[in-house]
């Protein structure tokens, strides 16, 4: 409730969601990845680049993850990007029913360690992601970052995507 006299919040232009549908096919990878570069950019999101690079590098493991191990069962998916006053939030949805846990580091698997790699950029990026149910027996798995990142990562760099 506001005070009397006070000014009632307003958005900001880049705030909003979107949602994107793309086929659980391996070129929805790139394509992902690019729109929501491309999303964030054209919204003028005031993110550093650092973010940036590991948010894109979070939307290309979720996608590929719906693309290898749910797409049997869910020919479809969908990524929804929210975008907050100091929040970006990436989900990636699809209709099969298995509940993906990050495996832990095996150096005689060449693969497996995504959601990992997801959980440790988002935990250096200061930001919180799960996995949920949705209501119709798939799952959603979402990441949320701070807009305004830690400062150690001013020293670190996110290779291009």
């Amino acid at each position: 409730m506001e005070s009397p006299g006070s000014v009632p919040a307003r958005s900001l232009s880049y705030e909003g969601v979107w949602r994107f549908i793309a086929p659980a096919v391996e070129v929805s990878v790139p394509q992902a990845r690019h729109a929501v570069r491309d999303l964030i950019r054209r919204q003028g999101v005031p993110v550093r680049d650092e973010l940036l690079q590991g948010l894109l590098l979070i939307v290309s493991e979720l996608v590929t993850n719906a693309v290898r191990h749910a797409a049997l069962l869910s020919p479809e998916l969908a990524v929804e990007v929210a975008i907050g006053a100091d929040w970006i939030r990436v989900a990636v949805e699809d209709n099969h029913p298995y509940r993906p846990r990050a495996l832990e580091t095996d150096y005689a698997q060449t693969g497996g360690r995504g959601l990992l790699l997801v959980r440790e950029i988002t935990r250096e990026a200061g930001g919180s992601c799960d996995v949920e149910q949705t209501t119709t027996g798939g799952k959603v798995i979402w990441v949320m970052l701070p807009l305004e990142a830690p400062d150690r990562w001013a020293t670190s760099r996110w290779p291009n995507l």
